[in-house]
């Protein structure tokens, strides 16, 4: 689907300068005051165009304190007050079935259970992940409320330094297979284990940087990558009799496993090949369209139950190119979120988010005449403002903006561009963030940062 109409909302007059935009439309807000931040959360909502069945809230850093806060209470009045049913966040898609359990009230008896098995990138130790479970925990046992919440995560099982072997996932497929036809999913196993190798082989770190350290074009993994598509075709030809024996539900939810494992074998065989420059391209861009597969089969699978917040950087989530630049390489890539925007169109919503100062993540006051600069000069603490997607805005003034310095300690730290103001409907501006509690260790402040 391509040629979405322009932005949802429009003001109804040209502004002279983008100073003159955030003065008239910044809403001010404090996350200290439930009710004025549910009555911005109401505004925000109601300004979107259309039936928006996945909404996105980026963040500016991993591990903001604050921005985590600002997600966890803007995810309890979506659900309170919008028709809001799951949340996914950008951690590994199969880890987050056990947190979902948890959620559920089955399985898991405490949240240490799931801390590490549930989350990638060491989310599972952030204080603020760990509320926002026991929180939706709650919320299901409670009688009162017949839609259960559902928790997802949503990220492919990869990273820069490290990539997942395939086995978690055919593993779900072939258990699945087995609680149904057992003689198949046996044949199955006994083709598909031995090629399995070694996990140590597939998650080693220096294939990401040296493709001659990669298993992904062996003859082990080019087998493995033909006997999961005669895995996916099967299950396929046999839908009728698959779902009508187990469900559509648990039909589905294999056959999107099943989907996710194809893509992992064709990412691990994208590291063995190419260029550095290359191969690192081409592997974030086929992450960000995992991510966006996963956030399709999570909006379907939630269905008519209701709606559903992502969460991300906002790198994943804008609706432009990433861009980013690695040592002597430029690279861009289409994000997740430009990916969601080609399927849902209006169906797809998103607020990025950005902050002021941060002593704790090495990220300095903000440069005059920077976007940061002049939107945290509008009343605060913190403030939704509508982008319009620039429509309104001065142009020759939004192409002149500098960017600010960026994070000193913090590396996942991405200042806001004059691109963002097309790529966010909403953004959300806090005049400063801490660290959360529990987050990996940040390093020292770096001596040759160009702060």
């Amino acid at each position: 689907m391509t040629g979405h109409p322009p932005p949802r909302v429009r003001p109804d007059h040209e502004y002279a300068t983008l100073d003159d935009w955030i003065g008239s439309e910044a809403i001010p807000f404090s996350l200290d005051s439930a009710e004025t931040f549910d009555a911005t959360v109401d505004r925000v909502v109601a300004s979107l165009d259309g039936p928006v069945r996945l909404l996105g809230l980026g963040e500016a850093l991993h591990g903001g304190s604050d921005i985590l806060l600002l997600r966890n209470r803007l995810f309890r009045r979506l659900v309170e007050a919008h028709g809001f049913s799951a949340i996914a966040i950008e951690s590994s898609f199969p880890r987050g079935r056990a947190v979902n359990e948890y959620v559920a009230g089955r399985g898991p008896g405490t949240y240490g259970e799931v801390e590490e098995a549930g989350f990638s990138h060491g989310f599972g130790r952030f204080e603020a992940n760990r509320e926002l479970v026991e929180w939706m925990r709650e919320y299901n046992a409670d009688p009162s409320h017949d839609v259960k919440l559902q928790f997802y995560g949503f990220d492919s099982p990869t990273e820069m330094t490290h990539t997942d072997s395939p086995r978690r996932l055919l593993e779900f497929v072939l258990e699945y297979l087995a609680s149904i036809d057992g003689p198949g999913a046996r044949t199955y196993r006994d083709r598909i284990d031995p090629l399995l190798g070694r996990d140590a082989d597939w998650e080693n770190p220096a294939a990401m940087m040296d493709p001659a350290q990669s298993v992904g074009l062996s003859p082990g993994a080019a087998a493995l990558r033909i006997a999961t598509e005669d895995l996916i075709a099967d299950l396929r030809v046999r839908r009728p009799e698959l779902a009508a024996k187990g469900g559509e539900d648990r039909y589905l939810e294999a056959a999107h496993y099943a989907a996710a494992a194809r893509q992992l074998l064709t990412y691990h065989a994208a590291l063995a090949t190419g260029g550095a420059a290359e191969r690192i391209v081409r592997g974030l861009g086929m992450r960000d369209a995992m991510m966006a597969d996963n956030l399709a089969y999570i909006v379907s699978a939630e269905g008519g139950r209701g709606k559903v917040l992502a969460f991300a950087h906002n790198s994943h989530l804008r609706r432009g190119r990433a861009e980013w630049q690695l040592g002597p390489h430029a690279l861009a890539w289409w994000t997740a979120g430009a990916q969601l925007d080609a399927i849902y169109g209006p169906g797809y919503a998103v607020i990025g988010s950005a902050v002021g100062v941060s002593d704790a993540n090495g990220i300095g006051r903000p440069e005059p005449g920077t976007l940061e600069a002049r939107l945290t000069a509008a009343p605060g603490p913190a403030r939704f403002v509508p982008t319009h997607r620039s429509g309104g805005l001065p142009a020759a003034e939004i192409a002149s903006l500098p960017t600010r310095s960026g994070s000193t300690r913090n590396p996942t730290y991405f200042p806001l561009d004059a691109r963002s103001l097309a790529d966010f409907d909403w953004l959300a501006v806090l005049d400063s963030t801490g660290y959360d509690r529990g987050g990996p260790p940040l390093p020292e402040p770096d001596a040759n940062s160009n702060r």
